[in-house]
């Protein structure tokens, strides 16, 4: 069994037997929720964090990072790239489509990568956050913020989601580039096993195309949960299953 895969189970176990039933008012259902959660991937040895306790559409995850990583906004680009992933949140979230900033169907609007590689400024320029990390880790530096943001509260109301996954922090030590990324939200079931794939990768690209070693990515997890509709599946067969 992967370590990844046990730190899984340990995970579920965890949430199942020490979790509280909270409300949660967005979705109106009942979570069972733990505050935190730590998960690690040694990308430098290699050790995909691939579920094998389901089926999971691993290239549908990493085309959701290439997405973020190129700064779109349309559902419809995301499809293209093989995920369908934005399709609700573009074109059935209620509060989106009354929302006056949305452009149309498929519209995401300022959200997760559009955020990452343009951040508006006040006087109406952007920043570029990833190619200024890219930049600095490429010549070898590290200013101890290669950090990538997609959380700015200033502009919620331009989105039709909140980032879950919303930072991630770059280390270079000597040769070696570690990562630490972030999520607020984290839905144990179902959107983890796609969370850990994209942490994994995007660790493993920035290595790639910086010239580093990929050393290993700490993901850090905040209100873990399972929704109420979930429960009996996940305990009764997922957590029951041998990887």
């Amino acid at each position: 069994m992967s370590s990844v895969m046990k730190a899984y189970l340990e995970l579920g176990k965890a949430l199942t037997t020490q979790g509280t039933w909270i409300h949660n008012d967005r979705t109106g259902a009942d979570c069972l929720t733990l505050p935190r959660w730590t998960m690690t991937y040694d990308v430098g040895a290699r050790e995909f964090p691939l579920l094998t306790t389901r089926k999971i559409n691993w290239k549908a995850a990493i085309a959701e990072l290439l997405g973020y990583l190129r700064g779109y906004t349309s559902a419809a680009d995301f499809r293209n790239l093989g995920t369908k992933t934005w399709d609700a949140n573009a074109n059935e979230n209620r509060a989106w489509l009354e929302n006056p900033h949305r452009k149309g169907t498929d519209d995401m609007g300022y959200v997760y990568g559009a955020v990452g590689r343009g951040w508006r400024k006040e006087d109406g320029t952007f920043i570029d956050q990833l190619t200024a990390i890219y930049e600095d880790l490429k010549a070898g530096k590290d200013n101890r913020g290669e950090i990538l943001m997609f959380w700015n509260p200033a502009e919620f109301d331009k989105g039709c989601l909140r980032p879950c996954m919303y930072s991630h922090h770059f280390q270079l030590i000597g040769d070696t580039l570690y990562l630490d990324s972030t999520q607020r939200s984290t839905d144990v079931p179902l959107g983890l096993a796609f969370n850990q794939i994209q942490v994994f990768t995007f660790l493993a690209l920035m290595a790639q195309i910086t010239g580093h070693k990929a050393g290993t990515a700490q993901h850090d997890l905040k209100n873990c949960h399972i929704y109420q509709d979930q429960y009996l599946l996940f305990t009764n067969e997922h957590l029951s299953r041998v990887p």
